[in-house]
């Protein structure tokens, strides 16, 4: 039998509280040491965080008011507007130090380069402006039971007065408990994606925090109700605009995630190489006094950190490849070699993570599992 889940209001009705003025960041220089320095902070606490499911609110505050969150921000609205190799440095050395510290943004700078490639002018300076005051996007996009993930059933219906009545369910929504504004991925009358920015509190709208997935328990990506959501006219960016021109956008979305999973992966090793010295037991015929000095040992970590290296690589690789095809959009050949390349860094992080952690179990034994360690 199961142990009883401690009971929780997962009717979350109370906005988010993130900072009114953050740290603005100058270029990529500052954004890679200024990342360096929660991250660090936020390691030691990782693992207690996730056993335990404390959602990390004062963490994405410290995240927000570092300015980290608006490094992608255009340097004409006053922001640093990183490459994206910068980028996933930054989600990669934050997924290291705490995976779902590491995936909350991705979905907020999702977004942000939704409203880079769409909004009018007035959208921009009002949710740039937004963002450099420390405040975070969530997200509302996925939905059970459609037929696939670019399948929506949620629509705008327009009103008289030109706004919009929004109404639907959205699932697996990470980091929208801890937004400002959740922007929701609806179809228009003309059957068109569109993302619809919404305030958290906004009358209508109800985060439910009821995720309760394996691993990455603190991403709080639970349900999004929405139930006759007014949505002004002004808060609706047609993101099926992105789709009818040369673009990098599919590319840069995937790159996140990708970068995401080469920190679990970077994590996994190292971690898991501390718990090999400290912790496991060598075989009791190996002739050695510690599992780290095991060869077979010493071996299977030199492949997995081939594993993590490549990952990393890959990683870089990609992001060059986007930073070059957003300045050559006017040429196939760089989105193509976008493509290319985030096909190969996803594949290469995602084997990483998961061969890596699973390797490791196997090499420090049982005690891994045990909740003091919560590997």
């Amino acid at each position: 039998m199961s142990a009883p889940r401690p009971e929780r209001d997962l009717h979350v009705r109370a906005p988010a509280a993130s900072p009114h003025t953050a740290h603005v960041i100058a270029d990529d220089t500052e954004a890679l040491a200024v990342a360096a320095r929660p991250a660090a902070r936020f390691a030691p606490g990782s693992a207690r965080r996730d056993a335990e499911r404390l959602l990390p609110r004062a963490e994405l505050d410290e995240l927000s008011a570092s300015g980290l969150l608006a490094v992608t921000v255009p340097r004409a609205h006053g922001g640093a507007d990183v490459t994206a190799r910068t980028l996933g440095e930054i989600v990669r050395l934050l997924s290291a130090a705490d995976a779902s510290i590491g995936q909350i943004p991705q979905n907020h700078f999702f977004f942000v380069e939704v409203l880079k490639e769409n909004g009018t002018p007035a959208q921009q300076a009002f949710f740039q402006a937004e963002l450099l005051a420390g405040k975070r996007f969530g997200n509302a996009l996925a939905e059970k039971g459609t037929r696939h993930a670019l399948e929506f059933t949620t629509h705008l219906t327009e009103r008289p007065d030109g706004s919009y009545l929004l109404s639907g369910v959205k699932n697996y929504a990470t980091s929208a408990l801890f937004a400002d504004w959740i922007p929701v991925f609806a179809r228009g009358a003309d059957d068109r994606l569109t993302a619809a920015f919404l305030p958290y509190d906004a009358p209508g709208v109800e985060v439910v925090d009821d995720w309760d997935g394996i691993g990455r328990r603190t991403t709080a990506s639970g349900t999004v109700r929405l139930t006759d959501v007014v949505v002004p006219a002004d808060r609706v960016v047609p993101h099926h605009l992105t789709f009818e021109r040369p673009e990098v956008f599919g590319a840069f979305g995937q790159f996140i995630h990708a970068a995401v999973d080469t920190g679990i992966a970077r994590a996994a090793l190292d971690e898991g190489g501390e718990l090999v010295r400290t912790l496991a037991r060598p075989w009791g015929e190996a002739g050695v006094d510690r599992a780290a000095e095991e060869p077979l040992v010493v071996q299977k970590f030199g492949e997995l950190a081939l594993l993590v290296r490549s990952a990393e690589a890959l990683l870089e690789k990609l992001g060059d490849a986007i930073d070059a095809a957003r300045r050559t959009l006017a040429d196939p050949a760089a989105a193509t070699e976008a493509s290319l390349a985030v096909t190969a860094a996803r594949a290469q992080a995602d084997t990483a993570a998961v061969t890596v952690a699973s390797d490791v179990f196997a090499l420090i034994g049982t005690r891994a599992a045990t909740r003091e360690h919560n590997f």
